[in-house]
């Protein structure tokens, strides 16, 4: 791929991942705004738990598809079949459209915390990888029932899963991508780790 493609691939993932689905799906389900309740955050969760189970689940697989699309269909149009190396445009694909999720211009470079988008972006990678990481998430949720604890072993465990069941030839780079999202998204949760320690986090289902 030219310099060109890729900055125009780079471009195009930032677009498809600052659409901000949760706040224009809050806003249908009742003129609800994001920002005025719950944690404030224009996520998935925060969308479950001020306008209902059915919206917070839109909102995740819409948030989802915007990194599947992104490190997957368009990673591939634009850079073909070879994408030269392992995973080199998905891999930079998936990492603009988290950008754009995390910072997205249609809502004052705010964002969610980059857990869903990532997760469509490990499943276009790694799929292998991206049910055993998913696994996790849901054991983790059924254990502790906080939504945030159970995001940040998702992102933790997929490194190390995309090592052991991943593509041989993609494996490292996925892996070295996926320990980088992890760090992101840890930092994107320095609050709610800062209230787990005092147990203060409110499980999923409560309403802060």
């Amino acid at each position: 791929m030219s310099a060109p493609a890729a900055l125009l691939l780079a471009v195009l993932a930032f677009a498809l991942g600052s659409i901000p689905f949760g706040p224009v799906l809050a806003r249908l389900a009742g003129g609800i705004d994001l920002r005025a309740g719950g944690s404030g955050n224009p996520g998935a969760t925060n969308v479950m738990r001020l306008a209902g189970p059915g919206w917070g689940i839109a909102t995740l697989l819409l948030d989802a598809g915007k990194g599947w699309a992104a490190a997957g269909p368009l990673a591939r149009w634009l850079g073909g079949p070879d994408t030269g190396g392992p995973a080199l445009y998905p891999l930079l694909a998936g990492s603009c459209a988290v950008l754009g999720h995390l910072f997205s211009p249609w809502i004052g470079f705010r964002g969610g915390k980059g857990v869903a988008t990532s997760a469509g972006s490990y499943l276009a990678l790694a799929p292998l990888a991206a049910a055993a990481s998913a696994g996790v998430f849901a054991l983790t949720l059924a254990a502790s029932g906080y939504v945030s604890l159970a995001s940040l072993a998702m992102a933790g465990s997929f490194p190390v899963a995309a090592v052991l069941i991943g593509s041989t030839r993609a494996a490292l780079p996925t892996a070295l991508w996926g320990a980088l999202l992890a760090l992101l998204i840890a930092w994107r949760h320095r609050a709610n780790l800062g209230r787990l320690a005092r147990g203060q986090e409110p499980k999923i289902g409560r309403k802060r």
